[in-house]
């Protein structure tokens, strides 16, 4: 095999070897004997290269032509137009949306083309396709110029009509996903480059086999207010993106999210908080021992953010965490049971480490006893609740008391006498259990009581407890 037949065995190009050989011969005569006809081969072949990317993640809006090739995951409907000028026929679009492995991109086929593409295109069909570029509404799209379906390519993309949360993958797009609605945020706006304003909120669902942030523009942004954690809903038309190394699903005008009848569950785990180390990024479960107040400062940039901690505690041990931004005015306070989704664990101001809940992290509400597990790990160890479930064992579970008193109604416990009885009183003291071990730890929203007890609790239970007091500390003559 000759150098001519080596450069071009290294193209990918739809070029027969002739019309390469031709071109070379056209390209020595062009240069008037400056370039041999390896040197000629080798322009040539930069010249077929020139605008081929190695996937879809790499087309850029900037652009002038770009080649490629991507699996079609749904073709549009026809949409016409009226052109500029009285003489100009109306004319016709449909978008395809097309993926490889390393992302999607929505391509646009005008005229002729859209009509074929009706016609002839359907989800699965590897296309060639060649155009130019340009900033779409969702991103970078292309308009074709040239495109053909290429029976003999493969890639690895799936397409197909209902998804799970782990059959997302980057670069499909047309997800009909149905899930449980796990936490809903606020509805943001924003400033687009063009001046105009867009909206974009967030929703978490989660099904059988995991979650999934669900990201909302514009028109679809003000629905996720219309959601209560526990629902289930379907999410159509959706495209998955990534952020931050995390998969998200996307919704547009294209898109919608509406409730439905179906049986979803979420039925994650947590990490158990004596396992976490520096810069994880973990799901972290457990009752609400203590909360500071929130704390407002300066930023660098002259604006003004807020913060409160809280120390959160389950079966293995406790943790404070750092509530930022919008979520340090969640009403959440002592005997709270909570998830935190994707909390960052980093150095702490006085700890070894502790848990950041910011822009990313999903704080869950959870029922009583669904954040099983007891007390902190210090001292030795006894006799647990029953429960052998670390961390998080469901959401929305068994809200089920064993033993306790009816709660107050604004779910905080209420205290006669307590800390500040004289040794040797009966005191009676009733608060939510933040530790289950022996002593086990009440807390009544204002003070702690440590109670010497052998009495099965749970964490995040509320009890009343009868005794005498001695050096500050309960020793329970009745429990319940």
């Amino acid at each position: 095999m000759g150098e001519i037949e080596d450069i071009y065995e290294d193209l990918d190009t739809d070029v027969s070897l002739d019309e390469f050989e031709e071109a070379v011969d056209s390209k020595v005569e062009q240069m008037g004997g400056l370039a041999d006809e390896e040197t000629a081969a080798m322009l040539i072949a930069h010249e077929l290269d020139d605008g081929e990317v190695n996937g879809v993640v790499d087309i850029e809006p900037e652009m002038d032509e770009v080649k490629f090739l991507g699996k079609v995951t749904s073709v549009g409907e026809v949409r016409e137009f009226e052109r500029d000028g009285e003489d100009e026929q109306d004319g016709r679009v449909v978008n395809v949306d097309v993926a490889d492995e390393t992302g999607s991109v929505r391509v646009s086929l005008w005229d002729e083309q859209a009509v074929a593409a009706t016609d002839e295109l359907e989800a699965g069909q590897v296309l060639r396709i060649k155009g130019r570029p340009k900033s779409g509404y969702n991103g970078v799209e292309v308009s074709v110029d040239e495109m053909e379906i290429d029976a003999d390519e493969e890639i690895d993309v799936q397409v197909q009509d209902e998804y799970t949360v782990e059959d997302l993958s980057l670069g499909i797009s047309d997800v009909n996903l149905v899930g449980e609605v796990l936490a809903a945020e606020d509805v943001r706006t924003f400033d687009r480059d063009d001046g105009s304003e867009g909206k974009v909120s967030n929703l978490v669902l989660g099904d059988e086999t995991g979650r999934v942030r669900i990201t909302l523009w514009d028109d679809q942004a003000d629905t996720a207010t219309e959601f209560d954690a526990g629902e289930v809903v379907e999410v159509v038309d959706g495209y998955v993106r990534e952020r931050d190394g995390s998969l998200e699903l996307h919704v547009g005008d294209q898109g919608a999210i509406e409730e439905v009848d179906a049986d979803v569950a979420y039925e994650p785990t947590a990490t158990p908080i004596d396992t976490l180390e520096m810069d994880d990024t973990a799901d972290i479960a457990g009752v609400i021992r203590s909360a500071d107040p929130k704390r407002t400062f300066d930023r660098d940039d002259g604006s003004e953010g807020q913060v409160r901690n809280i120390r959160l505690q389950d079966d293995s041990g406790d943790i404070r965490v750092a509530l930022w931004g919008e979520k340090a005015d969640l009403d959440l306070g002592p005997g709270d049971e909570v998830a935190f989704v994707d909390a960052d664990v980093q150095d702490g101001w006085q700890d070894d480490i502790e848990a950041s809940a910011g822009w990313g992290t999903t704080v869950i509400p959870l029922a009583d006893g669904t954040a099983t597990g007891a007390g902190g790990s210090t001292g030795d160890s006894s006799e647990s609740d029953g429960s052998d479930t670390t961390g998080l064992s469901a959401f929305g579970g068994d809200d089920s008391n064993d033993g306790g008193d009816e709660h107050s109604e604004n779910g905080t416990a209420s205290s006669t006498n307590g800390s500040t009885a004289a040794d040797g009183e009966e005191v009676e003291f009733t608060g939510v259990v933040v530790q289950a071990q022996n002593p086990v730890i009440l807390d009544d929203g204002e003070e702690t009581m440590s109670v010497d007890t052998n009495a099965d609790v749970t964490l995040g239970q509320e009890v009343t407890v009868r005794g005498e007091l001695r050096d500050g500390r309960l020793t329970a003559d009745e429990l319940n």
